[in-house]
Parts: structure tokens; C-alpha cells; sequence
């Protein structure tokens, strides 16, 4: 049963061409190799640096430099599909340039806070935009299958999601986080968060603590604790390091999802000697059974920024009914990392000693 269960999102039948806004790293390692495994073109790119926007062109054979948004958008219209990969607080202004009812997916996270996140959504309804985000975890293969398996009850009543990492993460690479006074849960548990969403829906709640280590103290935050409350049956919770300098021994990447009648534990085999990598596992255990690993079609990277945009596209079409990570859906998981950080400024139960 669990060799059976879906692992990738359907192929559009007719995709659009996609013109890319923003030509960083991202777009290089993981949007542009994802469109090529997936047979999507890409026939444009845009950024606010024209020698890197021509580099990026260059090195993928895309056809199509245009000098600003607004060239893009005049010489294409709605017919294609716009990637916007650039830095959170700049998203609004370039969907206010997009054509009414263009298809487009913004690179995570949706704004800088709750506020941006509120006026990206805005804008998209005001604009009837088909807007979708790109939280790419919940699109990864191991994810889609481990959310199949709950959704068909192979695992019985969820009961258990724990997130637990403990690794080590070289923050030097990341040298433009350091003035950001929001980081880990921000840049990097995000996609937990939003993908136990897609696994378990809304918590009522969250506990939460991010906290800086001096092993990383350029960095204002690169540990995390959430407990997230979903009432009396449902136990969700993360605790993340990425500190860990002890080598790989016991370092750990996983999620535990443990159900009435089974577990599964997803190995993120991105996060082991960042950024090369382990594979990805899925493993499956009935109750009073042996472990099975189930045999993946792919991994985080690069092939679930193909399920984002295959779903975009559909949804574009009227080939998919829904955009499974739609600009409404993503504002709830912005909600969500907010509440984490609202937390944090709350204190912890006092004991009492009288």
C-alpha cells in the first residue's frame, strides 16, 4: 500500500511559457532545473540587476531579456506565467505591475510579516490574480505521499507530527541574513510549519521560543521550540538546531507521523551537509510490523518546484479546481509564523515556590 500512494502532481496539458522575475541563486539551483525536468519553458527573465538577468539568459538559453517588469508585462500580457523570486518586501510593488488575472507564483515567504502578507493578498483579490506561493515542501515527493497516506487512513488517527532537527547549518553562506531580525522560523522552519499545515490543517495556537547561540551570533535566531495546539488528541511540535558541531553521527532531519495504526518518518536529506545533501527517505511502519522504506520519484530539491508550478499552471487551465498553495492558503501559514513570533514576546508560566 504505501508503494502506491501518489507522489507528484499531474503535468499540465498545455503549459503556458513562464518569465522569471529575479534571477538569484534560487532560480539557478532549483526553479530553472525543476521547469527543465518537468518540460516547462521559460522564454523570459527580468531583474533589477540587467549583467545578472543577461548571465542567468545566457547560461539557460532564455530567450528573452526585458529591461523592467513593466517590458515583460507589455510585451506578454496573460500569456504566460509570472515566477517572482525576489526579496519579500519588494513582491507588492511587482504585482501591482502585473496584468489583471495574470497566473504567477511568489517565491516563500509572502511578505516580511503578517502586514506585507495582508496586502500581498489583498492586491492578488483586487487584481484577480491566480496567485499562488511557493511553500515547495508540502509539493515534495516523500510530503505528498505522506499526506496520501493520512488522508486515505493507512496510518489510523493522527495523533504525533514531531519536527526534529539537529544539525549543523553553515550560516556564513547566508551572509544576508544577518541584519534580519526575524531568521530561523522566518527563513528556514517556514516550511514546517506551513507543511504540517497541509498535513494536519490549522493549529487553535502555538507555544514558541527562537533563540540566538553564540556558535551562530551574527544570527539573531538559529534555534527554534514550538509546541503547536490542536486540543487534546493531536500532538504537534518542533525543536530545531542547527548548531550541532559534533559531526553527522547523531545529527537528525526528520518528521515523525504517528498514527493509530502507523508511523511514518520523513528523512530532509537536504539539510545533512548543507547545501550537497543526503537522499530523502520514507519509511512505514504498521503497528507491530517491520519498517518499509518506500522507494521516492525525487527529492525537496529540486523536484517539488516542479509540483508548485505544474499545479499553478492547471489551475491556470481549469485543469485543477484549486491552487493547493494559493495565496489564501499562504497567508494562513504567515498567520501561523506570526503567532510564533507573537509568542516569543510573551513569558513562560512562573513557578511557584511560596
Amino acid at each position: 500500500m504505501i508503494h502506491d500512494l501518489p507522489q507528484s502532481w499531474p503535468a499540465p496539458t498545455a503549459p503556458k511559457p513562464i518569465v522569471i522575475i529575479g534571477a538569484g541563486g534560487i532560480v539557478r539551483e532549483a526553479h530553472l532545473p525543476a521547469y527543465a525536468k518537468a518540460g516547462l519553458s521559460v522564454t523570459g527573465v527580468t531583474d533589477i540587476d540587467a549583467e545578472r538577468a543577461q548571465s542567468l539568459a545566457a547560461d539557460h538559453k532564455i530567450a528573452d531579456v526585458y529591461e523592467s517588469v513593466g517590458s515583460a508585462v507589455a510585451a506578454c500580457g496573460t500569456n504566460v506565467v509570472y515566477d517572482i523570486a525576489v526579496p519579500p518586501h519588494v513582491i507588492a510593488g511587482i504585482l501591482e505591475a502585473l496584468p489583471d488575472g495574470a497566473a504567477v507564483l511568489i517565491q516563500k515567504p509572502m511578505g516580511a510579516d503578517l502586514e506585507q502578507a495582508r496586502a500581498i493578498r489583498q492586491i492578488c483579490r483586487e487584481k484577480s490574480l491566480k496567485a499562488a506561493v511557493n511553500f515547495q515542501l508540502r509539493f515534495s515527493p516523500m510530503m505528498m505521499a505522506a499526506r496520501e497516506a493520512i488522508e486515505t487512513g493507512l496510518i489510523g488517527e493522527l495523533l504525533e507530527i514531531e519536527v526534529h532537527l539537529n544539525i549543523f547549518t553553515p550560516w556564513t553562506l547566508f551572509p544576508f541574513l544577518i541584519p534580519m531580525e526575524r531568521v530561523e522560523i522566518a527563513v528556514h522552519s517556514i516550511h514546517y510549519l506551513d507543511s504540517i499545515r497541509a498535513l494536519a490543517g490549522n493549529p487553535k495556537g502555538v507555544f514558541a521560543r527562537s533563540l540566538r547561540d553564540p556558535r551562530a551570533q551574527d544570527f539573531a535566531q538559529t534555534r527554534t521550540s514550538v509546541i503547536l495546539d490542536y486540543g487534546d488528541t493531536l500532538r504537534g511540535l518542533m525543536s530545531i538546531n542547527h548548531n550541532h558541531q559534533a559531526g553527522r553521527k547523531f545529527q537528525s532531519a526528520w518528521f515523525r507521523i504517528e498514527g493509530s495504526e502507523g508511523v511514518m518518518m520523513v528523512k530532509l536529506g537536504v539539510c545533512f551537509d548543507y547545501p550537497n545533501g543526503e537522499a530523502d527517505e520514507l519509511w512505514y511502519c504498521k503497528n507491530g510490523g517491520e519498517w518499509e522504506q518506500m522507494p521516492l520519484e525525487g527529492s525537496w530539491f529540486i523536484e517539488s518546484f516542479m509540483g508548485t508550478m505544474r499545479n499553478l499552471q492547471r489551475f491556470d487551465a481549469g485543469e485543477d479546481d484549486h491552487l493547493f498553495a494559493g495565496v489564501e492558503d499562504a497567508f494562513q501559514t504567515m498567520a501561523l509564523v506570526e503567532a510564533c513570533f507573537d509568542s516569543m514576546k510573551r513569558p513562560a508560566s512562573p513557578l511557584d515556590l511560596g
